[in-house]
């Protein structure tokens, strides 16, 4: 099991910190630093080295999206994951940024062949933060910006944004994870971890995602997987 992480939230390249990798036998850790470095230490590409996401394609190759500070970008990583493969230009680095409204928060997913790249917008202590999106035909775009699929909801909660995606085994079936602000807090830093649907419409485009309080019932499990 392999968790990348973010590390001291590094505000220029004379800091120590970035992106990490540590590993372990159970999803539950205890998990030990892979490398005893980072993985990403330095601002590329004026991309900051924080929200990193690890997408796996069809044919087996993981890539990383990752990025603050309005900018995104890509990297693709080696086959133990500790380590990123420089591109056939031989670069390591490749900005993907999707918008210019970008902020941070990359997502991926592929769906019947398209690619779908989600992103967080506006300040994620404000009312604003919200989650937008892209389809292409290639993970690395071109992508352009269709709408919002989460923002703020004055009788839910506000601040909603920074998310990921699950999708229910062998099925069409996908649920949103992400924080947003309580209508009681009044603190920025206040945030709570939510999960609602996430739906797609018959052109395949993203419904926009109906923020709740009941979030989503655990499913009820069969006896007959319950047996031994």
């Amino acid at each position: 099991y392999y968790l990348f992480f973010g590390g001291n939230d590094i505000q220029s390249n004379e800091q120590y910190g970035g992106i990490g990798v540590a590993v372990s036998d159970k999803p539950e850790g205890p998990f030990k630093d892979a490398l005893g470095r980072p993985l990403i230490d330095k601002i590329i590409n004026g991309a900051q080295p924080i929200d990193q996401f690890v997408f796996r394609d069809d044919d087996g190759q993981y890539y990383m999206f990752y990025g603050g500070w309005r900018h995104c970008n890509v990297c693709k990583l080696s086959p133990d994951l500790l380590s990123i493969i420089p591109w056939e230009d031989g670069q390591k680095f490749h900005e993907v940024t999707p918008s210019p409204s970008y902020v941070e928060g990359p997502f991926m997913l592929k769906r019947n062949g398209k690619y779908y790249f989600m992103w967080s917008e506006g300040g994620w202590t404000g009312p604003n933060y919200c989650v937008a999106y892209a389809i292409a035909d290639s993970p690395f775009g071109p992508f352009k910006r269709i709408g919002k699929i989460l923002q703020g909801d004055p009788k839910i909660a506000m601040g909603a944004g920074h998310h990921s995606v699950i999708q229910v085994p062998g099925k069409d079936e996908y649920y949103i994870v992400y924080h947003r602000r309580p209508l009681t807090e009044t603190d920025g830093n206040s945030r709570e971890t939510c999960i609602d649907k996430l739906e797609f419409n018959e052109d395949g485009t993203i419904k926009p995602v109906k923020m709740t309080f009941e979030g989503v019932k655990a499913r009820k499990i069969k006896k007959k997987y319950l047996k031994n």
